[in-house]
This record gives C-alpha cells, sequence and structure tokens, in this order.
C-alpha cells in the first residue's frame, strides 16, 4: 500500500513539473515573438511605380502608385506622395512596384526624351542606317557596337578601306525606341542614335559623310578593345591563302635530296 502511494505520489509531481515546464516555454515563446510581430506591424507611405516606364519619360501621378512599405525596409531617401514627382524626369528606367528614389531621377529642370539619359560628359549622335547596318533589327537599345566604316584615303587612292574606328558604342534609341521589351520582336529602322564622346562624334561624323557604315554587334560583357590594321581589297584576297614555295629562277622550286651511300647530293627542279 505504501508503495502504491509512492509511484502515484512521484508520478503526479512529475505531471505539475511537465505541466509548469509548458507553461514557461509558452509563456517565453510568445514573449520573444512580440517584438518581431511589433516590427512587421510597422509600415509607411512609399511611391512605386505602377508600370514600366523607360528612362527619359517625365513623371506623372498616373504613372505612380502608393503603397505601405515594411518599415525596417525602407529606403533611406524616399517619396510618400505622388505629387512629389509630378513632372519630374526618369534618368534610368523603372519596372513596375519599383520605389521610385531620387538617384533614379534627373535634376529639377531636366528636359525630357533621350537628353535625359545621356551620361555627363558623352553626346548623342544619329546615324542613318538600313536593314543590314542594323543586322535586320537585332540592333535595340541597349546594345554595344562596333563601328566599322569603308573609303578611300584620299582623293587620289582607287582602293578603299575598310576600318573600325569605334569600339563598344552604346545604342541610345533605335528609330523613336529608347527602350525594348525583351518580347518585342526585332524592328527595323533606319536611324541609330550612339552615345559618344565628343572626340568620338568626330570621327563618326567624317565616316558617316565620306565613306560607308557598318555595326558590329558585342556582347555586352565583351568590353575588350582590339587594334586592327584595316583592310583593303588585297589583304581581304589574301585570306586563307595557301603558303607559296619560293621557286628558283627558271624552276619550279623543289629540292630533291639523292643519297648514294656516304655521299648526299640536292637537286633543284
Amino acid at each position: 500500500m505504501n508503495t502504491s502511494l509512492k509511484s502515484t505520489a512521484q508520478l503526479g509531481l512529475a505531471l505539475v513539473l511537465a505541466l509548469s515546464a509548458g507553461i514557461l516555454v509558452y509563456q517565453w515563446l510568445r514573449t520573444a515573438a512580440s517584438p518581431g510581430q511589433a516590427q512587421v506591424q510597422q509600415t509607411a507611405q512609399l511611391v512605386v511605380a505602377a508600370r514600366n516606364i523607360p528612362a527619359g519619360t517625365r513623371l506623372e501621378p498616373a504613372m505612380l502608385r502608393t503603397v505601405d512599405y515594411p518599415a525596417s525596409l525602407l529606403p533611406e531617401q524616399r517619396y510618400a506622395s505622388a505629387q512629389e514627382l509630378a513632372g519630374r524626369m526618369l534618368a534610368t528606367g523603372v519596372s513596375a512596384n519599383e520605389p521610385i528614389t531620387p538617384s533614379r531621377l534627373t535634376g529639377e529642370a531636366g528636359a525630357g526624351g533621350i537628353s535625359a539619359v545621356i551620361t555627363p560628359g558623352k553626346r548623342a549622335m544619329a546615324v542613318r542606317g538600313n536593314k543590314v547596318m542594323g543586322l535586320a533589327g537585332f540592333i535595340r537599345p541597349g546594345n554595344m557596337v562596333d563601328v566599322l566604316v569603308t573609303l578611300a584615303l584620299d582623293e587620289n587612292s582607287k582602293r578603299n578601306t575598310t576600318k573600325v574606328v569605334l569600339e563598344n558604342i552604346p545604342v541610345l534609341a533605335t528609330g523613336t525606341q529608347m527602350t525594348t521589351d525583351k518580347e518585342e520582336s526585332p524592328s527595323q529602322v533606319d536611324i541609330y542614335t550612339l552615345e559618344l564622346t565628343p572626340e568620338e562624334s568626330e570621327k563618326l561624323a567624317l565616316a558617316s559623310t565620306q565613306g560607308t557604315l557598318h555595326f558590329a554587334l558585342r556582347n555586352a560583357s565583351d568590353t575588350e578593345i582590339v587594334l586592327t590594321d584595316g583592310a583593303d581589297a588585297k589583304s581581304a584576297m589574301a585570306s586563307y591563302r595557301t603558303r607559296r614555295v619560293a621557286q628558283a629562277p627558271g624552276g619550279t622550286g623543289i629540292t630533291v635530296e639523292l643519297i648514294n651511300g656516304a655521299q648526299r647530293t640536292k637537286v633543284s627542279f
């Protein structure tokens, strides 16, 4: 009888201790979760793009919307009202739901269009092209190209030379398009606007007025500058040519070595 009472008492004590431990753990977890929940509930108004907006666009309230954004994730510089951005100009394109920040904008009095996206110190210059020059529409805004020109070196020269005159040049626009949707089909235009330094602009102006231009599309990650000598008809026709053996006067240029025992004799034909 005493043993049975002792076992019951131990079991009851174990249950009390287990229940107490469960209560303590529950209260601790609830206390630990409370600060995090309070932090998540703290939000503030943030202006984001309502749709994809290309660079150079003058902003209107209809293009923007405000959302409740977690306070802990707010950008350091931001806008809380779409009216603050009315009339401002985008220097870079933004995607739908992307926050509008001062770094995305031009100056207060910035002009719109392509001038808003030109890198300081650079110039925008347009040249006339064709289907071949534009790779049948596969050259698009944002691509990088090399520019080649074919022309005569001087007025007395009857031979044309083709030379790479500009490398790794950004395409700002094709026709009137400054952006291209990834799913958009190739667009064939006849005007291409490039971003150049003043010195590069001079070269392009001379090349476009005195010769025939060609674009070579390059991979965006390929920034290597390649030095070339240019090509004329003679060097082009020498491509993939077999090496000729020098011929002796009046002969075929073939030499045969005759071996007679320890004696060796060379005979040319």
